[in-house]
């Protein structure tokens, strides 16, 4: 049986765009987990049978819409408290790319995103401040690939 190829979490980035100028993408320091959704709204309709008007109807569901979400967490590094409270506070969506990198393909999604919750948290008086980040797509995400180098 062959092994799947699989890929490290470090490898799976989000990343910020700066709002002048041209984009240029950074990944903010302290993240130790991220999660990708990607979803698919879906409209529901009964399709009757015509042979039996009194058999139960099936559904039938009609894609109508594409949404990406993701959220990261980890330490809240200071570095990166401007770049997290600018998008957060911006009334305008964030420039965002998605990385997810395995030995021989790169996915990466580009698009505009929201901040929607920027939650900073500490468990103890003693120990580190964390950041819980969640952003929501604003339009198209596109999706490229290429060979990794």
């Amino acid at each position: 049986m062959a092994k799947p190829v699989t890929t490290k979490g470090g490898l799976l980035r989000i990343l910020l765009g700066s709002g002048t100028g041209p984009v240029v993408y950074a990944a903010p320091c302290g993240l130790t987990s991220k999660s990708l959704t990607l979803s698919k709204g879906l409209e529901e309709v009964s399709i009757p049978d015509c042979d039996d008007p009194l058999a139960i109807d099936w559904l039938g569901r009609d894609a109508v819409s594409l949404s990406m979400s993701v959220s990261g967490e980890g330490v809240l590094a200071e570095a990166s408290m401007d770049a997290w409270l600018d998008a957060q506070e911006s009334p305008d969506s964030t420039p965002v790319k998605i990385e997810l990198e395995f030995p021989t393909t790169t996915w990466t999604w580009t698009g505009l995103m929201h901040v929607e919750t920027a939650e900073l948290g500490a468990a103890s008086n003693t120990g580190r401040v964390t950041g819980n980040f969640s952003l929501q797509s604003d339009g198209e995400m596109v999706r490229t690939s290429v060979a990794t180098s």
